[in-house]
């Protein structure tokens, strides 16, 4: 089964206070291009992280994104009381000194916005057991993403298996009208000599001449080839995936013989054919992009 480029994935977990959330997204890209966001605490594992995905999604532009919210009834700042009770009698010294009064109750905002006041003396070391914590949802969002993928590709799969249906079909009803287009031109060519009875012709010649005229008309190795290349895009798609180029390559021969076919048929009803079977493959050639 193929895969598709496109997905989604997401994971959290909490950890003492923290919600640690992995987010990650890919489209269709020729390589792997990765662009990570990762708060600081893991940033000495970006490489570890880096692997992991890479190793998962082989190909694809990647967003990926490692992040932690915490919980609000932690988030206030604590207070540094030795730092504003020297505020306090330090502006007090300075009234007192200058003779301009002690502050109202309302100087108490004032005092709280004087620096390192509101102070946070925490510091984050990451510890091995949060680490475990956020490679596990990281990994986790990594799979969710693996699990899109597959949902996209068999959908894929099964829109190509149309498409090539579609122009097999399309393959069999060029036939009826070979033989007809034959006739017709060896019909055409007799009537325009015979309409010039001063001409003299070599009937041997003339044979041989329509002979290599229809030749270069004939389409038999172009469906043949064209039928081959069908087949073998339909056995690379039940090949498992990481065939994407390789697909890609195939409709590209295909493509060939569609076009090699329509500068041979110059009767409406084969070339309208042709034209239907350039939609088929132009839509092929859309979505295989998208393919791992």
């Amino acid at each position: 089964m193929i895969l598709s480029m496109t997905g989604y994935g997401k994971a959290s977990a909490d950890f003492r206070g923290k919600r640690i959330t992995a987010e990650i997204k890919s489209v269709n890209s020729k390589a792997l291009d990765l662009q990570t966001r990762i708060a600081p605490i893991y940033r000495e594992k970006e490489m570890e992280l880096r692997s992991m995905i890479a190793v998962a999604l082989e190909r694809g532009k990647v967003d990926f994104s490692l992040y932690i919210e915490r919980d609000d009834s932690n988030a206030a700042a604590p207070i540094n009381r030795a730092i504003l009770k020297s505020y306090v009698e330090q502006i007090r010294a300075i009234g007192d000194e200058l003779g301009l009064g002690q502050p109202g109750e309302q100087w108490f905002p004032t005092l709280l916005r004087l620096p390192d006041v509101l102070t946070r003396t925490e510091i984050d070391e990451l510890t091995d057991e949060e680490w475990q914590v956020a490679h596990d949802v990281a990994q986790k969002a990594i799979d969710a993403l693996m699990d899109f993928r597959r949902q996209e590709g068999a959908a894929l799969q099964l829109k190509f298996a149309e498409k090539i249906a579609n122009i097999t079909a399309l393959l069999a009803q060029i036939e009826p009208y070979e033989q007809a287009r034959v006739e017709k031109i060896r019909s055409r060519i007799i009537e325009g000599l015979n309409s010039l009875p001063e001409v003299q012709v070599d009937r041997n010649r003339l044979e041989q001449e329509m002979i290599y005229y229809i030749e270069k008309l004939d389409i038999n190795e172009e469906k043949q080839r064209l039928a081959n290349h069908l087949r073998y895009f339909t056995e690379t798609m039940e090949n498992g995936h990481g065939q994407g180029k390789k697909l890609g390559f195939i409709a590209q021969e295909m493509g060939r013989e569609i076009n090699t076919t329509g500068s041979k048929s110059n009767i409406a009803e084969m070339q309208n054919i042709v034209v239907k079977m350039k939609d088929e493959l132009e839509q092929i050639k859309e979505q295989v992009l998208n393919v791992m």
